[in-house]
């Protein structure tokens, strides 16, 4: 009975998926092939082009768990039109709004020139997106290290300058595998950090189809190790199987439970929020703090900055978030701060403080506009001052 409830569900959330994605195609086609009255061998082509991409996405996420080598094939045209997708929508809707108020700033003009008004619009506008498009599949392609200072008001003087390495939301999938991964790790080895925290959302897929991608995690070096909490999307693809294949690569796992990095120090991590929907999972935060010392100084990792307002209350020093992505691609980020306390950066309240990173990879397109994949280079410093922080190449 509850499978086939599942499947009903499934099949509910496929069919308004599906419908949405045919209600954007059918906008785009309005604007560019109607609205413009292109010519009619152009019109037909052109309907056919945005037939074809429409089931270019369903069918390469198809491929993707039944035939994976193909599916890798497809999955990068594919997701690179799903990102050019929502910039058309942002240029067309802006192109919307224009002719809008030119409509109620009493603009008027003859059929023929009005036709040739619209299709210079439509065509700034598709013009616009691609460029946007081609900017943001480059910047995707640059990962870079953002150094960040953290001056902590209980940090031991023994710690000052420990190196925290942080990588998050690499997602490792169709179009991010273990070439990235390996140039990822001899970045953050050279980087000589005290210790690496991962913190969630590494792969999107089974771990039997990802296993290699994730491999090089296992060359990761540091004096203290290698540590990881889960991200939502751990919990789309069989959790326990990645907790295992993590933990097989020599990195720790922190479930609700902490660590002692040395005396007056240590390291604590929560599971996603994601997590309370599966027995046994969810974060527990009472239970992660559960033993250590009342005057210590605790770094805590949580995927979510949606966890903030409640470690503020408990004091913790300094939390380890990403999720976020920073938006991944503009405008997008106003949408991310509608549902997360803070999009990117470091942030202070009281002697608490947050730093949420803008992830090492991406999600979906592999598209990056208004914000840069990072590797986070934490240093923490012995000071009871205000933190700065500053950003390198």
């Amino acid at each position: 009975m509850a499978t086939n409830s599942r499947a009903r569900f499934l099949l509910i959330a496929i069919s308004i998926a599906l419908g949405l994605f045919f209600s954007v195609h059918y906008y785009i086609w309005l604007r560019l092939v109607h609205d413009t009255a292109l010519p009619a061998p152009l019109a037909g082509l052109a309907t056919v082009v945005l037939g074809i991409l429409f089931v270019s996405q369903p069918v390469s996420m198809i491929a993707v768990r039944t035939a994976p080598r193909l599916g890798r094939v497809l999955a990068w045209p594919a997701f690179v039109w799903m990102g050019t997708l929502l910039l058309l929508l942002v240029a067309l809707g802006a192109a919307d709004v224009l002719k809008l108020v030119m409509s109620l700033a009493g603009a008027s003009a003859e059929a023929g020139d009005l036709l040739e008004r619209v299709r210079y619009i439509e065509g700034a506008a598709a013009l616009l997106a691609a460029s946007l498009t081609a900017t943001a599949i480059l910047q995707a392609r640059a990962l870079t290290v953002r150094a960040v200072e953290v001056r902590l008001d209980r940090l031991p003087p023994a710690f000052d300058g420990l190196v925290i390495a942080q990588l998050t939301d690499i997602h490792v999938g169709p179009t991010i595998g273990r070439r990235f991964m390996e140039g990822m790790v001899a970045q953050v080895n050279a980087l000589n950090p005290d210790v690496v925290c991962i913190t969630g959302d590494l792969a999107d897929g089974p771990v039997h189809e990802l296993r290699e991608g994730i491999e090089p995690l296992r060359s990761l070096r540091s004096k203290h190790g290698t540590f990881f909490v889960t991200g939502n999307h751990e919990y789309y693809n069989n959790v326990d199987e990645w907790l295992e294949a993590v933990a097989g690569l020599g990195v720790r796992i922190l479930r609700n439970e902490h660590v002692q990095l040395g005396p007056g120090l240590c390291l604590a991590g929560v599971d996603d929020l994601q997590g309370r929907m599966r027995a046994g999972h969810g974060p527990d935060l009472p239970k992660a703090l559960a033993g250590v010392p009342k005057d210590a100084c605790v770094v805590l990792l949580a995927h979510q900055p949606k966890m903030w307002p409640q470690l503020v209350q408990a004091g913790i020093d300094l939390v380890l978030s990403g999720h976020t992505h920073a938006g991944q691609i503009w405008p997008f980020n106003y949408l991310v701060k509608l549902d997360q306390p803070v999009v990117q950066g470091l942030v202070r309240e009281g002697r608490s403080q947050l730093y949420v990173s803008a992830g090492t990879g991406y999600w979906g397109p592999p598209m990056r506009l208004g914000s840069t994949a990072e590797i986070t280079k934490l240093v923490l410093r012995a000071s009871s001052f205000s933190s700065s922080s500053s950003s390198s190449s």
